[in-house]
């Protein structure tokens, strides 16, 4: 059997497969079940990157720059800021009531 060179196999990029809402919705549930907020960051990062950095920035008046620094793990953006860029995305979060 021959091996295979890590160097060999297509990156992975998330992004790619986050075409449809469905998709966004699954994965944005997953994460925010985990709880943790640095991945929930970079959850929404990955979303915006698959719908374009440049649309989302337009969209909420930030600078793309921004955008990048305030959706990766560690960093502490406003809520105004993660509202405007769910807005941009067309995500609705909804409170649901524990089991």
């Amino acid at each position: 059997m021959k091996k295979m060179n890590l160097d060999d196999l297509p990156e992975f990029d998330i992004a790619d497969h986050l075409q449809s809402k469905e998709a966004v919705a699954a994965y944005l549930s997953m994460v925010l079940q985990d709880g943790d907020t640095d991945e929930l960051l970079r959850a929404i990062g990955h979303v915006a990157r698959a719908k374009g950095m440049a649309n989302i920035a337009k969209a909420t008046g930030l600078g793309r720059e921004s955008l990048y620094k305030a959706l990766v793990p560690g960093a502490k953006p406003r809520f105004e800021t993660i509202m405007a860029v769910l807005r941009a995305l067309d995500i609705e979060l909804q409170a649901v009531c524990g089991r």
